[in-house]
């Protein structure tokens, strides 16, 4: 007699096949600054949208149909679950078809992938997080999670600089964070044409 195996009644598709890509949805696409636009997705399968997990840090391969994939910053905190985002700079094939598309669209999602940030390590310490330009796209995901699980950091501290306002990434967001007492926020410009 054949034996059937049980399955729990949801297993994460990513679980079953790491290199298979799942649709999302893109639901917003919020232009930050020149050619690095934010690209929020859920996934087509409510399943997956609520299953899918990350550690801040981690990296996804993003394919638009017929065209392509690329290896994609996750820009949100594993603490918001049921969307991602992605901050997307326009740099190849892949990336100006993305630019194209349009909210409603699908995509295809595989990973996540990388080791993302020690939170074992850092958790219970002092966190200073230091990017400049595009690399606040990664760091994001770690500085959203640190203050939503604020209780197990010490000091937080953020430092960010660009080369202009008009090239700083989630300016309006992190320009909010400035006044917060739980974090100390310093944010930096090279010039200020204005």
């Amino acid at each position: 007699m054949l034996q059937v195996e049980e399955r729990p009644a949801f297993e994460p598709a990513l679980a079953r096949n790491p290199y298979q890509p799942h649709r999302a949805r893109i639901v917003r696409i919020h232009r930050m600054v020149d050619n690095n636009h934010l690209f929020t997705l859920r996934f087509v399968d409510d399943g997956m949208a609520s299953e899918f997990q990350h550690r801040p840090g981690q990296f996804l391969m993003l394919s638009v149909p017929g065209v392509g994939e690329a290896p994609i910053s996750i820009s949100s905190s594993p603490t918001r679950r049921g969307t991602l985002e992605l901050c997307v700079r326009r740099v190849g094939r892949v990336t100006n078809a993305l630019y194209r598309m349009r909210t409603n669209d699908l995509v295809g999602v595989r990973g996540p992938y990388g080791n993302g940030f020690p939170i074992e390590q850092i958790t219970a310490n002092d966190l200073l997080l230091v990017a400049g330009g595009l690399g606040m796209a990664p760091l994001r995901s770690l500085l959203w999670y640190s203050l939503d699980n604020r209780d197990r950091f010490n000091k937080i501290t953020l430092m960010y600089g660009a080369r202009t306002p008009a090239d700083m990434l989630f300016r309006d967001e992190l320009v909010s964070l400035v006044d917060r007492s739980d974090l100390h926020c310093l944010l930096t410009v090279d010039a200020d044409p204005a």
